[in-house]
C-alpha cells in the first residue's frame, strides 16, 4: 500500500463514514482502534491512512510483507473493510493482495479473507462473513 491509499472498517456502531467509504447501513469505526504498520518511509506514516485525504498516503519500506495492524480494545463485529487505491497512481506500489486475519491476540491470527485486486481505482470494498473467529467479533 502506498500512495493514496486509506483504509476504513465498518461495522454496527457509531462513527464517522468518509465519502464513498462505507455501505449503506455500516459506520466507520476504525477510530476507535489502534493503528500501526511494519514500516514506513519519513513522512508517510501510520496517520496518513487515518487522516480522511486522499490526498496522503502511507508508504511502506523495507522488506515485504507490508502489514497494517488495526487493534480493538474489545471484540467488534466487523463487516466490511474499505480500502481506497490507485493504480494509476501508485503502479508498483499499489497492493496486489490484501490478507484479513483475524484473533483475540496478535499471536493467534488467522487469515480469515484474501483479495486479490487488479489495478484498482478508488474505493475497493470487500465484505467480511459474519462468522469471524477471535477479535473480529
Amino acid at each position: 500500500m502506498s500512495n493514496d491509499a486509506q483504509v476504513v472498517v465498518s461495522a454496527d456502531d457509531e462513527g464517522k463514514v468518509p465519502t464513498g467509504a462505507s455501505s449503506v447501513g455500516t459506520s466507520e469505526i476504525g477510530k476507535l482502534a489502534v493503528w500501526s504498520v511494519t514500516s514506513a518511509k519519513p513522512g508517510n506514516g501510520v496517520d496518513l491512512l487515518r487522516d480522511d485525504s486522499l490526498e496522503t498516503y502511507w508508504q511502506s519500506d523495507g522488506a515485504q510483507p507490508h502489514l497494517v495492524n488495526i487493534q480493538f480494545q474489545k471484540k467488534v463485529r466487523l463487516h466490511e473493510l474499505a480500502v481506497y487505491a490507485d493504480y494509476k497512481l501508485d503502479e508498483s506500489y499499489t497492493p496486489a493482495k490484501i490478507s484479513v486475519r483475524a484473533g483475540n491476540s496478535f499471536h493467534d491470527l488467522r487469515e480469515i479473507k484474501v483479495v486479490d485486486l487488479e489495478e484498482p481505482k478508488g474505493w475497493v470494498r470487500f465484505p467480511l462473513t459474519s462468522h469471524v473467529g477471535g477479535g473480529g467479533e
